[in-house]
Formats: C-alpha cells, sequence, structure tokens
C-alpha cells in the first residue's frame, strides 16, 4: 500500500475536540481523504468508526486509506444529512462523537474532470453524489434568471449577480453553455474591468454559488443540525469545522439555541416552554488554523472549528 501523506483542515484540533476512546463509537459524516478517519481509527480498540460519504469515489479510495482498521470501520454511502437514518439501519441508539467537516474536498477539487474547478474545462456537473440528478448544467441552462441572480447573491455573496446571472441567459438563448470555461468567460465578460484586477480569481464566488446549490449544501447542513445531536451519547461530542460564512452562521445559531435551551422572550418573568440546554459549548468562539498549517494548506485559511458536548 503507497503512504498516504495528506493532512486534513484542523486534524489536531479536531481529535482533541472528539476526545476518543479506545472503545467508543464515532462517526465521520463526512469521509473525504478519510484524513479524519485515520486519526479516529487508529486510536480504536474495541471501539467502531461509521464513515459516510455521499461521493462513492471517496468510499472506494477509503478501502486502501483505512485498510489497517477496516475490522472496525463501516463505510456508508449517503448524505451527511442521513445520519439518523443511516445510524437506525445499523441498529446504533448513539455514538459518542460526530464529525463533520463540512464543504468541498479536495479530490473534487483537485479532478477537472467534476467541473468544480474554475481553472480547467470540464463539464458542467459539480456533483458530489453522482447519482444525483440535478448538475450545474441544468442550474446555468434552465434555472430563471431571478433564482440565479439570488443563488449567485447568497451563496456566493457574488456582487455582480445580476449582471452575471443576465449575461448567462442572453447566451443561453443562442446555445448552452456546456463547459466550465464557458461559463468563466461569460462571468469575466459580465464584470467591470476593476473586478478582473482583484486579486481573487472572478468566478470563485460564482462557482462556489453554483455548486453549493446543486448540493444543496446548506440544507443538507440544517438538516443534519437538527437531527444527528440527538444520536450522541451523554457526554458525546458533536463538532463540525466549516468553510463558508453562510455555514458558520448555521452552525453557531443552532449549537447556540441547542445550549440555550429556553426559547422564552427574555421578558417572561419564568419559563413556559419547557425547553432545557441539551448541549454544551466547547468553543464559544470557533477555532481557525495557525500560520503554520495556512503555510502548508493555503486552502484552510477559511476554515472554522465548533464544538460541544451532549448534555
Amino acid at each position: 500500500m503507497s503512504e498516504y501523506i495528506h493532512r486534513p483542515v484542523l486534524l489536531d484540533e479536531s481529535i482533541q475536540a472528539l476526545r476518543v476512546r479506545p472503545d467508543g463509537v464515532y462517526l465521520d459524516g463526512t469521509l473525504g481523504r478519510a484524513g479524519h478517519s485515520r486519526e479516529i481509527a487508529r486510536r480504536l480498540e474495541t471501539g467502531r468508526l461509521i464513515c459516510i460519504d455521499r461521493d462513492q469515489a471517496a468510499l472506494d479510495a477509503a478501502q486502501e486509506r483505512l485498510a489497517p482498521w477496516l475490522d472496525r470501520v463501516t463505510l456508508l454511502h449517503g448524505n451527511f444529512d442521513q445520519t439518523a437514518e443511516m445510524l437506525d439501519k445499523l441498529g446504533l441508539p448513539g455514538v459518542d462523537g460526530m464529525l463533520f467537516d463540512l464543504g468541498v474536498s479536495s479530490p473534487q477539487l483537485d479532478d477537472g474532470t467534476r467541473g468544480f474547478s474554475y481553472l480547467s474545462d470540464a463539464p458542467l456537473d459539480m456533483r458530489m453524489d453522482q447519482q444525483q440528478s440535478l448538475t450545474a448544467a441544468e442550474v446555468v441552462n434552465v434555472w430563471p434568471q431571478e433564482e440565479l441572480r439570488r443563488v449567485l447573491w447568497q451563496y456566493g455573496e457574488e456582487r455582480y449577480a445580476p449582471q452575471i446571472a443576465a449575461a448567462v441567459v442572453r447566451r443561453r438563448a443562442e446555445r448552452p453553455v456546456h463547459t466550465t470555461l464557458e461559463l468563466v468567460d461569460l462571468i469575466k465578460a459580465a464584470m467591470p474591468a476593476r473586478a478582473l484586477r482583484e486579486k481573487q480569481h472572478p468566478a470563485k464566488r460564482t462557482f462556489q454559488a453554483i455548486r453549493i446549490a446543486v448540493n444543496d449544501e446548506l440544507g443538507s447542513v440544517e438538516r443534519m443540525l437538527r437531527t444527528a445531536p440527538r444520536r450522541l451519547n451523554p457526554g458525546g461530542r458533536f463538532v463540525v469545522i466549516t468553510f463558508h460564512s453562510l455555514e458558520d452562521r448555521i452552525v453557531k445559531t443552532e449549537l447556540a439555541q441547542s445550549a440555550r435551551g429556553c426559547t422564552c422572550p427574555p421578558d417572561f418573568p419564568v419559563c413556559v416552554c419547557g425547553k432545557t440546554p441539551q448541549m454544551k459549548l466547547l468553543n464559544k468562539k470557533p477555532i481557525v488554523p495557525g500560520p503554520e498549517e495556512l503555510e502548508q494548506n493555503p486552502r484552510a485559511r477559511s476554515a472554522k472549528l465548533r464544538a460541544a458536548e451532549k448534555i
């Protein structure tokens, strides 16, 4: 077996937050390159690790990357918002820790054929799960102009969303947009010259927005946060790494609500809702990569880790 040297984002911080026990049961809801899973699995003795990924390629690669520990690992194909259902199928009422490393994985970005990158030419795809029907090509060529504008503005925070959406609609009225570099050219043509001189690639925000829409990434995060923490055993740890401000806002808000419990208005003299805290926050401010990690992996620069413990 070839040596695998990939080091995932905030690895030490994630493992420390999970507080892995040799006999515990843990879940990695976003397997990816299996970097976090390797570190969890190697700490287990009689314990068990459940690994989930919506990308079958990640599960196939994990057969080699997790080979020394496969006797304690279960690999499952699916989205992390299905965590509760998957645990039900395994007959597991609860686990001792969950890790969710959100966002697109490096292999997906680096594989030029998947359509995630604005630097190489490929069909407009962007599906994390190749079995789903919706692709980036459908978003670009079929979705109404106003919906395109909303997606670019909301998910990509693209200030030129109206101009880009209008340019896409004009072009597709003549012929469909088939490839990533065709879309890049459209984006550049719709932007003013000063925007093209910025340090960030002009297509970055648009590609991010379309990717989020294709994979329903924010919806998946919201569904996962509503259901997965309930399947933690008392004292179990819940760890989430985000790479986008919208994701982080959702995670921060939901964890804060779980830690607060009561939802009564502040001016109520006594609690009438009866809700009690379900989680204890382990860090009020997010943990971010240090200078050394950023030097080794620039893609980690937007990462934020939040963790909580089941009460």
